[in-house]
């Protein structure tokens, strides 16, 4: 099972159930089956999900992969094309080795030198290729911090604005806006790097609504966003008076030509959903699927499901996907998911569960995210913990660590937003 400690949370039908449900959803987005099973080569016809790819004629045929499911991917891609494959890069936060793919193991949510050192190799890679050349991406979440390839800037100086957009719960697209004009490497530049060879994207979405433009901050993706959205972000959180910097936002590349070879397909978004869905109504609760674009506050979103389970009839499951946010005024440990959670403590009932969970396995620690029902309401009021008081200092982490209804997959390989489930029983 992917879900490490689900025997120890799962004391009730309902836990159970609920671990079940999101069990389900895990398994649905296994990197390396979805690859298996969304990538064929026969002969020389490359078949991605529904479009094909003649390889006769190219002299050579790389990879290139990004992101949190880059390490997973490729080891299938290496299945899948044998021979046929001359060699790649892959760049992911998790460490691992591979046969023909050089890897390269870097860090999230904020870059280090790694990050810059392990993308000026793919950089130097796409720059060789010629027009007799194939490349197969992966693009997928956690790309953004790792292409780091500032101009004008150094490492450093994209960990303090980065460090303060994520204290003052910037967005994503805000993030990933910011991001493209601060870098060499993303909004279109791999694929201007990779000019005249031809290539195809294989996207997994970790962007609520799947705007392939925002997912690793479109490294393949001619860019819609302007230096003056770029520059609107930095005034809004008041980068620069908090920084120091003196900040110049920077063009992406626009000429047509780098975007005519590429095709960019969404190879994989929230799925999960669906599936999940569909493990609630095998179990026998009526289910929606609330939405697949959550976002705000996270405590005040973890308020908000438990009153839209207060709305509905028993024997009912809601599922939502996305990503909510979490504006740090405390110097607690914690993420989205756990704080999520801990914002619903309060108005969980009877017969309630919530759980919430990160699909790649951290919520920005060692958890996937959390569950509370009036079980957990009974262990912190035992331990005499206060949920408002770990809020406040968000330190979510230190109480759920306490109670012990966290929940732990270790790294998935996979990122899909995150993945939350209520029942009322």
């Amino acid at each position: 099972m992917k879900i490490q400690n689900f025997k120890e949370l799962a004391v009730t039908d309902l836990r159970k159930a609920a671990l079940e449900i999101a069990e389900a959803g895990l398994e649905a987005i296994d990197t390396e089956k979805v690859v298996k099973s969304g990538v064929v080569l026969n002969g020389e016809i490359l078949k991605v999900k529904n479009q094909e790819f003649n390889l006769t004629g190219f002299e050579r045929v790389f990879v290139v992969g990004v992101g949190k499911c880059a390490l997973e991917a490729g080891h299938a891609l290496e299945e899948i094309l044998g021979d046929k494959l001359y060699n790649g890069i892959i760049l992911d936060v998790h460490p691992g080795n591979l046969k023909k793919l050089r890897t390269f193991t870097g860090t999230h949510p904020l870059p280090t030198t790694e990050n810059v050192n392990a993308t000026a190799e793919i950089i130097q890679l796409l720059s060789s290729l010629t027009e007799k050349d194939f490349v197969i991406f992966v693009i997928s979440g956690g790309g953004s911090a790792l292409l780091c390839q500032p101009k004008n800037l150094v490492c450093q100086d994209e960990r303090d604005i980065f460090s303060c957009l994520f204290r003052a719960g910037a967005s994503v697209e805000e993030m990933n806006t910011l991001r493209k004009h601060l870098s060499l490497a993303r909004g279109g530049h791999l694929a201007a790097y990779s000019y005249p060879a031809s290539s195809v994207a294989l996207i997994f979405s970790d962007v609520p609504g799947g705007n392939i433009e925002f997912i690793a901050s479109g490294p393949t993706v001619k860019d819609t966003t302007t230096t003056d959205d770029a520059r609107k972000i930095l005034n809004k959180y008041e980068i620069e008076k908090k920084t120091g910097l003196k900040i110049e936002p920077m063009e992406t590349p626009r000429e047509e030509k780098y975007f005519e070879k590429i095709t960019n397909i969404l190879f994989l978004d929230n799925i999960a959903l669906e599936v999940m869905k569909e493990k609630a109504e095998e179990l026998g609760f009526k289910t929606e699927i609330r939405t697949k674009t959550l976002s705000g506050e996270a405590k005040e979103v973890g308020k908000k499901i438990c009153g839209d389970l207060e709305q509905v009839a028993g024997k009912t499951a809601l599922v939502y996907g996305g990503e909510t946010t979490v504006c740090v005024k405390g110097d607690g440990k914690g993420g989205r998911n756990q704080e999520l959670i801990l914002g619903a403590l309060p108005k969980i009932g009877n017969g309630e569960i919530i759980l919430s969970m990160n699909s790649d396995g951290r919520d920005n620690t060692d958890f996937a995210g959390a569950l509370c029902d009036t079980i957990t309401k009974e262990k912190a009021a035992k331990l005499g913990l206060n949920s408002e008081d770990f809020l406040k200092n968000n330190n979510s982490y230190a109480f759920f660590e306490k109670v012990g209804d966290y929940i732990l997959t270790g790294d998935t390989g996979s990122n899909v937003s995150d993945l939350i489930v209520a029942i009322k029983k």
